[in-house]
């Protein structure tokens, strides 16, 4: 196509103000736009994403409590030195009063080492256990936000779709609007067909609204994950609607019992919990330490000295009595440790029946699928055969009217099963707790390579 420029020479100052203009606006014209897929979202929201982060951080806490946990078992190694002034008088001897003033001096090395302490070796369990669990949160955030990203991207294609529908339905009915003020102007027509349809045009104006605030909202949603404006999407435009696979719901439920990190990160804290019932019980245990001091002292008032010692020492402490606390810590462990294996098979029973829900509605999801497709070629089909039969006098406004809503909502319901079906493969493969950025990919390889329009 030709574009022809015609620029008036009345202000010559202008003229470059102009070109600049003219070569901007063709730039714009020529130069693509980029469009983002649904992996590049999903990348952008796992290196942006706080839930990933703080999962991350904890984890590395929990792995700084393994060498702490096991420093308790290890030597300790103390120096000391102390040095100062000090002033003296003594009395008693006969009639002489001895005032003076001495320096002191104070070096001393010592060292503990644990060799029986069963409370600090179960420490040392207990933190393994707490880096398994966050191991299993860090898993679960990156699904989270793999299944979050993928509805909230297929969201803001199924908003625009629906504003697309809301568009067409306006130009439809704005055509229908046209044609019956035309008949009525020339004395075919009548007025309740014109008030009719000026109905059916309000009300396609408040969906368009609805449509257009629903798109806002939809970029919102992928903006809070993504964390940078939502620009131009990656569209699908045909789809072979695929089932789940393998197609029977028990391998599902059992790879969602051994993989789902929700269930995972559970059982962690319940081992946890039962090893902290441990530790209260051995609370009454014994300890055994080996001590060994190495000092040097100098400056005393009477004579002026220095002694240096070299000593060891075995220490067996024995806990009696600690006023009832030790009894009470294992109530209160027991307790929570009961608590801890209630929530693990509560999280077992959900995940079951969300991986039940997630199979069944992925199996839906194509017949769904393959019903609309029908529905809107038949709707189409429908929708041209009546406006002919208007045009002709066979058919009423009203069938016209009915038919053309019958085909907008026909599209709308596509859009939904078509975004839907790929929605819900990630979703069963996140309650099984198998979804993995491969996954991602995968979905992201049936994305047009240009956007839809």
């Amino acid at each position: 196509m030709k574009t022809k420029f015609t620029i008036a020479r009345k202000h010559p100052s202008l003229e470059p103000f102009i070109y600049l203009l003219i070569l901007g606006c063709l730039t714009l014209y020529v130069t693509p736009s980029m469009a983002d897929d649904l992996q590049i979202a999903y990348q952008q929201a796992a290196s942006t994403s706080p839930l990933i982060a703080q999962a991350r951080a904890q984890l590395d806490a929990d792995l700084a409590g393994r060498p702490l946990a096991r420093s308790a078992l290890l030597p300790h190694i103390n120096a000391f030195a102390g040095g100062g002034m000090n002033t003296g008088r003594v009395t008693g001897f006969g009639s002489q009063t001895i005032s003076t003033g001495y320096h002191s001096d104070v070096f001393s090395a010592s060292l503990t080492e644990s060799i029986f302490n069963g409370q600090a070796f179960m420490k040392t369990k207990q933190s393994d256990s707490r880096i398994r669990a966050s191991e299993a949160v860090l898993a679960y955030a990156q699904q989270l936000v793999a299944l979050q990203v993928t509805q909230a991207y297929f969201g803001v294609l199924q908003a625009q779709a629906n504003q697309r529908v809301a568009l067409q339905q306006m130009d439809l009915l704005q055509s229908i609007d046209k044609q019956t003020r035309a008949s009525l102007h020339i004395g075919t027509g009548d007025i309740i067909s014109v008030q009719e349809v000026q109905a059916q045009l309000d009300a396609a104006k408040a969906d368009l609204i609805a449509a257009n605030n629903a798109v806002t909202v939809a970029k919102n949603q992928l903006e809070r994950l993504t964390h940078r404006p939502v620009g131009t999407l990656v569209d699908i435009i045909t789809l072979q609607p695929t089932g789940p696979q393998p197609d029977t719901i028990g391998p599902w439920l059992a790879a969602a019992l051994k993989n789902q990190p929700l269930l995972q990160q559970a059982q962690a804290t319940l081992k946890v919990s039962e090893q902290q019932v441990q530790y209260a019980k051995r609370a009454r245990w014994p300890t055994l330490t080996l001590s060994g001091i190495g000092q040097h002292a100098a400056g005393t008032l009477i004579p002026p000295v220095a002694i240096d010692q070299i000593g060891g020492s075995l220490n067996l402490s024995i806990p009696v009595y600690e006023g009832g606390g030790t009894r009470a810590e294992i109530h209160q462990a027991e307790a929570l440790s009961k608590a801890s294996r209630d929530n693990v098979a509560n999280i077992q029973d959900k995940i079951k029946l969300d991986t039940q829900t997630a199979f069944h509605d992925l199996q839906d999801s194509v017949a769904q699928f393959q019903a609309t497709q029908q529905s809107v070629a038949s709707a189409k089909v429908s929708m041209d055969g009546t406006r002919k039969g208007y045009e002709i006098g066979s058919r009423s406004i009203i069938d016209l009217l009915t038919a053309t809503t019958s085909y907008a909502a026909a599209q709308r319901n596509y859009y939904l099963a078509l975004y839907t079906q790929l929605v819900a493969r990630t979703q069963l493969k996140a309650a099984a707790g198998v979804l993995t950025p491969l996954d991602i990919e995968a979905i992201n390889t049936l994305l047009e390579s240009s956007p839809s329009k």
